[in-house]
Protein backbone atom coordinates (compact mmCIF):
# COMPACT_ATOMS: atom_id res chain seq x y z
CA UNK A 1 0.00 0.00 0.00
CA UNK A 2 1.09 3.30 -0.65
CA UNK A 3 1.17 6.39 1.75
CA UNK A 4 1.77 9.71 1.08
CA UNK A 5 2.64 11.99 4.09
CA UNK A 6 3.38 16.42 3.75
CA UNK A 7 3.85 18.26 6.74
CA UNK A 8 2.46 21.67 6.67
CA UNK A 9 3.77 24.62 8.98
CA UNK A 10 2.32 27.76 10.11
CA UNK A 11 4.18 30.50 9.24
CA UNK A 12 2.78 33.38 9.62
CA UNK A 13 -0.98 35.52 10.42
CA UNK A 14 -3.56 32.91 7.81
CA UNK A 15 -0.52 31.34 5.87
CA UNK A 16 1.09 28.21 5.70
CA UNK A 17 3.60 25.96 3.91
CA UNK A 18 3.36 22.59 3.00
CA UNK A 19 5.54 20.01 0.94
CA UNK A 20 4.53 17.55 -0.81
CA UNK A 21 6.24 13.99 -1.56
CA UNK A 22 8.20 15.05 -4.05
CA UNK A 23 10.00 17.67 -1.59
CA UNK A 24 8.27 20.55 -2.82
CA UNK A 25 6.98 23.33 -1.13
CA UNK A 26 4.41 25.84 -1.37
CA UNK A 27 2.73 28.32 0.37
CA UNK A 28 -1.52 28.05 1.43
CA UNK A 29 -3.44 30.96 2.45
CA UNK A 30 -7.18 32.21 3.28
CA UNK A 31 -7.74 34.12 0.35
CA UNK A 32 -10.12 36.09 2.67
CA UNK A 33 -7.01 37.94 4.88
CA UNK A 34 -4.77 40.57 3.41
CA UNK A 35 -1.51 38.27 2.86
CA UNK A 36 0.14 41.27 1.23
CA UNK A 37 2.62 40.67 -1.64
CA UNK A 38 2.45 36.47 -0.64
CA UNK A 39 2.13 33.92 -3.39
CA UNK A 40 0.51 30.83 -2.56
CA UNK A 41 -2.98 28.95 -3.20
CA UNK A 42 -6.07 28.56 -1.49
CA UNK A 43 -6.63 25.56 -0.12
CA UNK A 44 -10.42 24.47 -1.51
CA UNK A 45 -9.15 25.76 -5.37
CA UNK A 46 -6.12 23.17 -4.97
CA UNK A 47 -8.94 20.46 -4.62
CA UNK A 48 -9.89 21.64 -8.11
CA UNK A 49 -6.31 21.66 -9.26
CA UNK A 50 -5.58 18.56 -8.43
CA UNK A 51 -8.98 17.10 -9.83
CA UNK A 52 -7.91 18.73 -12.99
CA UNK A 53 -4.02 17.33 -12.62
CA UNK A 54 -5.02 14.11 -12.02
CA UNK A 55 -7.37 13.09 -14.93
CA UNK A 56 -5.14 14.97 -17.12
CA UNK A 57 -2.50 13.01 -16.34
CA UNK A 58 -4.19 10.23 -17.50
CA UNK A 59 -5.66 11.68 -20.86
CA UNK A 60 -2.13 12.66 -22.07
CA UNK A 61 -0.66 9.17 -21.40
CA UNK A 62 -3.84 7.18 -23.04
CA UNK A 63 -3.69 9.52 -26.15
CA UNK A 64 0.51 9.42 -26.26
CA UNK A 65 -0.66 5.41 -25.99
CA UNK A 66 -3.63 5.95 -28.80
CA UNK A 67 -1.93 7.38 -30.91
CA UNK A 68 -4.02 10.40 -30.85
CA UNK A 69 -1.75 13.51 -29.84
CA UNK A 70 -3.49 17.11 -29.54
CA UNK A 71 -1.80 20.12 -29.71
CA UNK A 72 -3.36 21.99 -27.18
CA UNK A 73 -5.22 20.67 -24.10
CA UNK A 74 -6.74 22.77 -21.42
CA UNK A 75 -9.21 21.45 -18.34
CA UNK A 76 -11.14 23.82 -16.80
CA UNK A 77 -12.94 22.96 -13.61
CA UNK A 78 -15.82 24.95 -11.42
CA UNK A 79 -16.71 24.02 -8.23
CA UNK A 80 -20.02 24.80 -5.94
CA UNK A 81 -19.53 25.38 -2.23
CA UNK A 82 -22.38 25.16 0.03
CA UNK A 83 -23.95 27.99 1.46
CA UNK A 84 -23.04 26.34 5.49
CA UNK A 85 -20.09 25.51 7.31
CA UNK A 86 -18.39 23.08 6.30
CA UNK A 87 -18.63 24.28 3.21
CA UNK A 88 -17.36 21.32 0.72
CA UNK A 89 -18.32 21.44 -3.10
CA UNK A 90 -21.41 19.87 -3.49
CA UNK A 91 -21.17 20.34 -7.43
CA UNK A 92 -18.26 20.71 -9.68
CA UNK A 93 -18.32 20.91 -13.45
CA UNK A 94 -15.23 19.47 -14.98
CA UNK A 95 -14.51 21.03 -19.01
CA UNK A 96 -11.91 18.89 -21.12
CA UNK A 97 -10.64 21.28 -23.98
CA UNK A 98 -8.84 19.71 -26.88
CA UNK A 99 -7.45 21.93 -29.90
CA UNK A 100 -5.65 20.52 -33.10
CA UNK A 101 -6.03 20.58 -36.74
CA UNK A 102 -6.70 16.86 -36.96
CA UNK A 103 -8.97 15.51 -34.30
CA UNK A 104 -9.33 12.38 -33.17
CA UNK A 105 -12.98 12.79 -31.21
CA UNK A 106 -13.22 8.65 -30.38
CA UNK A 107 -10.06 8.67 -29.18
CA UNK A 108 -10.45 11.63 -26.72
CA UNK A 109 -13.05 10.32 -25.76
CA UNK A 110 -12.16 7.22 -24.83
CA UNK A 111 -9.46 8.52 -22.92
CA UNK A 112 -11.07 10.95 -21.14
CA UNK A 113 -13.80 8.16 -19.74
CA UNK A 114 -11.27 5.94 -18.96
CA UNK A 115 -9.64 8.59 -16.76
CA UNK A 116 -13.30 9.71 -15.20
CA UNK A 117 -14.28 5.75 -14.75
CA UNK A 118 -11.06 3.92 -14.12
CA UNK A 119 -7.91 5.97 -13.42
CA UNK A 120 -8.72 9.28 -11.67
CA UNK A 121 -8.65 8.58 -7.97
CA UNK A 122 -9.22 12.13 -7.17
CA UNK A 123 -12.43 12.19 -9.69
CA UNK A 124 -13.76 9.07 -7.60
CA UNK A 125 -12.74 11.20 -4.55
CA UNK A 126 -14.75 13.72 -5.54
CA UNK A 127 -17.84 11.83 -6.35
CA UNK A 128 -18.06 11.03 -2.89
CA UNK A 129 -19.18 14.39 -1.71
CA UNK A 130 -20.12 16.15 -4.97
CA UNK A 131 -22.25 15.62 -8.03
CA UNK A 132 -19.03 15.58 -10.79
CA UNK A 133 -20.24 16.39 -14.31
CA UNK A 134 -17.64 16.30 -17.27
CA UNK A 135 -17.85 17.92 -20.99
CA UNK A 136 -15.51 17.52 -23.80
CA UNK A 137 -14.93 20.59 -26.40
CA UNK A 138 -13.43 19.80 -29.47
CA UNK A 139 -11.52 23.09 -30.94
CA UNK A 140 -10.17 22.90 -34.61
CA UNK A 141 -6.84 24.93 -35.23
Amino acid sequence: MVKNTVTTVWTQKSQFETDNPSGYKFTMFDKSQDNGDVVGFAPKALMLSSLAGCSGLDVVSLLAKMRAEVADFRIEVTGELTDEHPKYYKKVRVEYHFSDSNLQPEKIQKAVNLSVTTYCGVMEMFRRFAEVETEIFLHTI
